[in-house]
Order: C-alpha cells, then structure tokens, then sequence
C-alpha cells in the first residue's frame, strides 16, 4: 500500500486530521514554531497548514525504503478497535432451480478476531536551545529518521507473525528444507508450488537481502527476468517478480529464510491510524520533540496460505 497524500488524509473526518488539527492549535510548541519559521524562510510553504503537510511528505516515504512490511500483508483501513473475519471450511457452491437454490458445500465454521492493539512509535527529543538553531536539514532529517523507525518496527511485527505459524499450518503441513545451499530458482518454484498445492495462488517471495543476491547470481533466474528496469528497485527491495510473485527482500528476514505468501488471504494488517507525526514536550525537563506513531493490529487467517523454507545457505557461494 502506497503512502496516503496529506490532502486526502485531511479531507476525512479521520484520527490523522483530528491529530493535525490538534496541533495547528499548538504553533507555540519548539519544535513546530522552528519548522514553520525555517520552512517559511527557505520558501517550502506559507502557513501552519502547509508546514504539516510537508512534515507527513517527509515522515512517511522515509518508512518505505527496504521496509518491506506492507508489501508481504493485505493492509485494511479500519475506523474500529477490532474486527472478526469469519472463515468458510471450504469452497462454497449454490445449485439454482426454479424457486430454489441449494448449498452444495462449505460451512462457516471459524472466526479469527483482529483487534486494532498495537503502537509503533519513535520520538527524538532536543532542549530548547538546540531547537533555536537547527536547521531545516536537521529538522527534515529527525522527521525522516522518526518515519523510518516506525516502519522498521512495522515490519519486524508483520514478519514475527509469519514466523509464528505452527509448523503443520503451513503449506504443505511442513517448513519446506533449504537442504544448506543457496536461493535458487529451483528453491523459488518449490516455494510456489507449496503455495498452489493448497489451492492458493502466491502474489509475493520475501526474503534477506543475502538469499536476493543468491538469486541475482543464478543464471536460470536472471535470465528468465532480464531485471526489466521498469519493473525492478534493487534499492527498495524489489525484483521485478516470478511466478505470479513480487520479490521484497529485506535485512529483517531471517538470513537463510524465505517466505511465499498468498496476501490477499494469508492475513490481514488492520490500520486504525497511518504514520502520523505529533510533538511532544517535557516542560519540567526542559526537552521537546516529535514522536512518530502507527496504530494496527494483524492477525492470520489462512496459515496454509503461507510457505516457509528453513536452513538455506547464509552466505553468497
């Protein structure tokens, strides 16, 4: 999911504007009032409003790069503090007659309730006093620093829930073995069969960042995706894809681990409030900031949506 624009995030009745508003009430605040002034200085923007603005562009794509958390779960915007998912055993099929319909199979058997319980936050804290000199690169520089912390945490959360997967809830029932050797587009389509043998279709590979260069030096998989330029950001994560799957890597995945997911029923990120920047201040101490905050909840639906493989070579050859 792509960050949301500032502007569309104010035009909802929304906890982001509620928050936002809040602070353009609070200009007086160290950290606020050096940014309005030195962004105003230096031509950036007019007002309170815009000083906001800017913040929130500079907040939230700094939580994108090689944080690959949102690209390996279905992201739902949620105004609740928990919702439940109710799970069909099976395929569900009806047999239409004249005046009737008939169930075939299938029956609601399951829940799965995803409460909206967890805060990622990072703050940074300065006195007065280095705040009355900072200048517009240390200022868009903390702001980044904040966003990318709180998308870091994101993503450990979201890969913490897949390693927590029963063994036997996996696909195929097993963790699939890596047999001590490196990534290989044969290790890639065993990855994606396990997926397809449960009757799911894999949309995304995560891995580390070392079992990617494993990839990249295999000759079968670079030259079945040519690494279209169009399609690929080494920088961000991304390879194109194969089979169907979009390839993220990041440090976060377990070195020797990789993940096939079918996102779209695996399991589902609940977000109650997008990155959103605030101040913070500590009178007494004479310390004052800006705090980074997201509030969501995850949860898996379809275990066996999800295949893990274990024990794969942890170093380049």
């Amino acid at each position: 999911m792509k960050p949301k624009l500032f502007e569309s995030l104010m035009q909802k009745n929304s906890e982001q504007k509620q928050v936002y508003e809040q602070l353009k009430q609070k200009a007086e605040h160290p950290f606020l009032k050096r940014h309005v002034q030195v962004g105003i200085k230096e031509g950036f923007f007019s007002d309170m409003a815009g000083a906001l603005g800017r913040m929130h562009d500079t907040l939230v794509p700094a939580a994108w790069p090689a944080l690959i958390g949102r690209s390996i779960i279905n992201v739902m915007p949620t105004t609740e503090p928990m919702e439940r998912f109710p799970l069909d055993a099976d395929a569900v099929a009806y047999e239409y007659a004249e005046g009737a319909k008939t169930r075939l199979s299938g029956k609601k058997v399951t829940t799965v309730d995803i409460s909206t319980d967890i805060l990622a936050d990072y703050s940074e804290e300065w006195t007065r006093e280095f705040l009355e000199d900072a200048t517009w690169n240390v200022l868009s520089n903390a702001i980044a620093k904040a966003g990318k912390a709180v998308g870091q945490k994101e993503t450990e959360k979201i890969i913490a829930l897949y390693a927590g997967i029963a063994d036997g809830d996996l696909a195929t029932g097993a963790v699939l073995a890596g047999g001590g050797t490196v990534m290989s587009w044969t290790k890639l389509l065993s990855l994606w069969y396990a997926i397809k043998s449960e009757k799911w279709m894999a949309n995304v590979l995560a891995i580390n960042d070392m079992q990617m260069a494993q990839l990249l030096n295999d000759a079968t998989f670079t030259n079945a995706q040519y690494l279209q330029s169009g399609q690929t950001d080494v920088e961000a994560g991304v390879v194109s894809g194969a089979l169907g799957m979009k390839i993220v890597s990041s440090p976060l995945v377990p070195n020797g681990t990789a993940y096939a997911i079918d996102t779209s029923v695996a399991s589902v990120m609940l977000l109650r409030r997008d990155v959103t920047v605030q101040d913070w201040e500590d009178v007494k101490s004479g310390k004052f900031g800006v705090r980074a905050t997201t509030r969501f909840g995850l949860g898996i639906l379809r275990a066996n949506a999800v295949a893990k493989m274990t024990n794969i070579k942890t170093t380049l050859t």
